[in-house]
């Protein structure tokens, strides 16, 4: 089954390319995209304003179940120690990423970065940044960082301004 998943930023991506990305985000390096449009345009709008551009969001389907059989692959359920653990070595860039081909998970955005950043600084143990985390629901990224997956499983449908 295919699911519709968006990528937020300021320029029309037709064909992604994983090694584009900037490194030591969540996931490591590649390309993203969510479930979710209204996070998407959140994403669109805010590189957008950096950049003093257009926010676009580009549209895909992505062949989500093939992929789950065909890749390697990582799932988090949950803001929990797994999560919180490969965020960290991510963030310090040890690229714990480089086994897989395709990661979701929650996202280190505003609602939970002091927490990981407290955490990472060792001014917050592992149990209280667990727990303080638990109190937010994830929301949802897709790191696809392998460009034969990607070039496979994610095909574009169209780009929309942001709105």
């Amino acid at each position: 089954m295919k699911i519709t998943v968006y990528h937020g930023g300021t320029e029309i991506v037709e064909t992604p390319i994983c090694r584009l990305g900037r490194e030591n985000l969540d996931f490591g390096r590649g390309f993203y995209v969510t479930v979710f449009k209204e996070q998407a345009i959140e994403w669109a709008k805010s590189t957008a304003k950096r950049r003093k551009s257009q926010a676009i969001v580009n549209i895909y389907q992505l062949d989500r179940d093939s992929i789950l059989t065909k890749a390697r692959c990582k799932i988090f359920k949950a803001y929990d120690q797994e999560w919180l653990e490969f965020i960290v070595a991510s963030r310090k860039g040890l690229n714990p990423a480089a086994e897989y081909d395709y990661i979701e998970g929650g996202v280190a955005n505003d609602r939970v970065i002091d927490t990981i950043n407290l955490y990472m600084a060792g001014l917050m143990s592992a149990d209280i940044a667990l727990k303080r985390l638990s109190e937010h629901q994830p929301n949802n990224q897709i790191c696809l960082l392998s460009q034969s997956i990607t070039d496979k499983y994610l095909s574009y449908e169209r780009s929309e301004p942001a709105e």
